[in-house]
């Protein structure tokens, strides 16, 4: 075999190699209420009750609506935050090149406040100030 054949089969083996050992990395949140079943909206999409866990692949800010009977409905603009391996350039290589499998989790946890229940006589004041607002726009 020829040097040259040598070296193209060299090369092909460090490649496979390096596909053998390729990394992998997953990112995972879960979200977890107090008091637990809560449906969990992800920037609008319905991923499940809570306890809830959904795969992700961008970080930064994620709005996260929280709802259920009986408690007020909450929606919290959450920070997910990129640990130290996958900012920019650094990403590349701990995504493709780490052997092994990586998995970022991130755990969320929001208490719900039962919802406040309007005494009827506040509910009628309520309703006369809008009767009477809107025969003033007419």
């Amino acid at each position: 075999m020829s040097s040259c054949w040598k070296t193209v089969v060299r090369g092909m083996g460090v490649a496979l190699l390096a596909l053998m050992l390729s990394g992998c990395v997953s990112r995972r949140m879960m979200v977890q209420s107090d008091p637990p079943g809560a449906l969990v909206l992800l920037e609008g999409k319905e991923i499940g009750t809570t306890p809830v866990s959904v795969d992700f692949t961008y970080y930064g800010t994620r709005e996260f609506t929280l709802i259920k009977d009986g408690y007020e409905t909450l929606t919290v603009q959450q920070k997910v935050q990129a640990p130290w391996y996958q900012m920019p350039v650094i990403e590349f290589f701990a995504d493709n090149l780490t052997p092994g499998h990586v998995t970022d989790r991130h755990q969320f946890r929001y208490a719900m406040q039962p919802q406040r229940l309007v005494p009827n006589a506040e509910l009628q004041r309520r309703a006369e100030m809008l009767r009477g607002e809107a025969r003033l726009g007419q």
